[in-house]
């Protein structure tokens, strides 16, 4: 008699990812990972709680490896160079992460970029899950203050929007695009980069 298959938690939430990458959020349901993994409804449910549940664990493992890069290349380029150079290479590097998460996993860099995370979330996350999801906004607001201080020595609402605009909307507007492009996408995002980060931040703190 053939052993039963077994499926642990990454692998069912690598097929989650697919789903979503395929399908869109609707896609991505119990019956639909049971019909992709070949594992029980009652399993999944037993593992997962709810199809909230399961679209949460998919948001945060990707959540997480999104600021484990991040974090890496901070490491990387300050430990480098503590300079404004160091600090400019550092904020380049932190918006080229999900060029590494596309290279390691298209799927996974759908998660984070393609849909907007109120789409793919809605409503009926369990409490403990919806605590850890919200504990990463701090952890993100940490990685733009980190950049502001090593960039311009700020910690204010100005210089942490400058960052984000780097890290967060420029990625998602240049590598994350349907339409095929001849140009570089990561030379292109650099240049951006850069050149936002040359203008500089206004200067919004009190006199």
């Amino acid at each position: 008699m053939a052993r039963p298959r077994t499926h642990d938690i990454d692998s069912l939430l690598d097929a989650a990812e697919r789903l979503l990458a395929e399908h869109g959020p609707s896609g991505v349901t119990i019956r639909g990972l049971a019909a992709e993994t070949g594992a029980s409804s009652g399993s999944l449910y037993h593992a997962f709680g709810s199809r909230a549940d399961l679209l949460g664990r998919m948001w945060l493992r990707a959540a997480k490896l999104y600021l484990a890069l991040q974090d890496e290349a901070i490491q990387r380029e300050l430990s480098d160079d503590e300079g404004h150079e160091g600090a400019v290479r550092a904020t380049v590097a932190v918006a080229s992460v999900p060029a590494v998460i596309q290279e390691r996993s298209p799927a996974t860099a759908t998660v984070l970029l393609r849909y907007p995370r109120e789409e793919v979330l809605g409503p009926g996350l369990g409490p403990e899950l919806r605590a850890e999801l919200e504990s990463l906004d701090g952890e993100l607001l940490a990685v733009l203050g980190r950049l502001a201080a090593a960039l311009w020595d700020r910690h204010d609402r100005a210089s942490i929007e400058t960052v984000a605009i780097c890290v967060v909307d420029l990625p998602t507007a240049i590598l994350i695009n349907r339409r095929e492009r001849i140009i570089d996408p990561l030379a292109a995002l650099e240049a951006a980069v850069r050149g936002i980060l040359t203008a500089g931040v206004e200067d919004s703190r009190p006199a």
